[in-house]
């Protein structure tokens, strides 16, 4: 089921002034992509101008803290607005930030008891070379996950999901209550494999613009996600 988009305009409406509420600042064009269970927001033209300040002195832990704490009071008033206007019952959000481009995304995903499990995963160009592509990096960063999917949302948005990729001692540190310290390491690690990586590009026959990382830590979870165009 695809939203139509009278209902995606409203959604890329509200959260926008919710962020420029929070942030000063919001962001020049917000893309609304749904594909039932899935909800993709890709923001763009999205600094503060004191954030721009902070990234021209290389603060980027500085300003993904901040809006980590931002985020936490925004996240349960986007999950209710989804359920008002869409019927979205969101169980799961995650989000990451694309200072370097002035992008950003939000990934929503529904309860399974409101959706059943994930719909079936449809064949796309470099699928399998981007699964192995991608275990190779968890490998480096962390484990190979237990399990992994990917989801062509629509022709600019790949939606990758693990399962299963946190070790010991990573599970250690949030049990000791260093979750966010882990969540700006692990950002900053797993993106520097992901970005400037050609092989993605070769794979999906397509230039990407865009690849975001977040975790679920409590349910040993990542969606990585890739915003493409088709065009190129």
């Amino acid at each position: 089921m695809i939203l139509d988009k009278q209902a995606q305009t409203e959604i890329a409406g509200y959260v926008g002034r919710l962020l420029r509420e929070a942030f000063g600042k919001g962001p020049q064009s917000i893309f609304v992509s749904i594909n039932r269970p899935y909800v993709v927001l890709y923001l763009r033209n999205f600094l503060s101008p004191t954030e721009k300040i902070l990234l021209q002195q290389d603060q980027v832990h500085s300003i993904q803290a901040t809006r980590d704490l931002l985020m936490k009071s925004l996240i349960p008033e986007i999950k209710a607005y989804l359920l008002l206007l869409a019927g979205m019952n969101i169980r799961e959000f995650y989000y990451d930030w694309g200072l370097h481009n002035q992008s950003g995304i939000m990934v929503g995903i529904e309860s399974e008891e409101e959706h059943g499990q994930s719909f079936p995963e449809a064949a796309y160009t470099g699928k399998e070379e981007l699964h192995r592509e991608i275990q190779t990096i968890s490998q480096q960063v962390e484990k190979p996950a237990d399990e992994l999917f990917s989801y062509l949302i629509n022709e600019r948005t790949l939606l990758v999901i693990r399962k299963g990729i946190l070790i010991s001692i990573e599970k250690e540190l949030i049990r000791i209550g260093h979750e966010e310290s882990l969540r700006l390491a692990k950002r900053s690690l797993e993106k520097s494999h992901l970005h400037n990586n050609g092989h993605f590009q070769r794979f999906l026959k397509t230039d990407v613009i865009d690849v975001f990382v977040d975790w679920d830590f409590h349910l040993d979870k990542s969606v990585i996600v890739f915003t493409l165009n088709p065009g190129q």
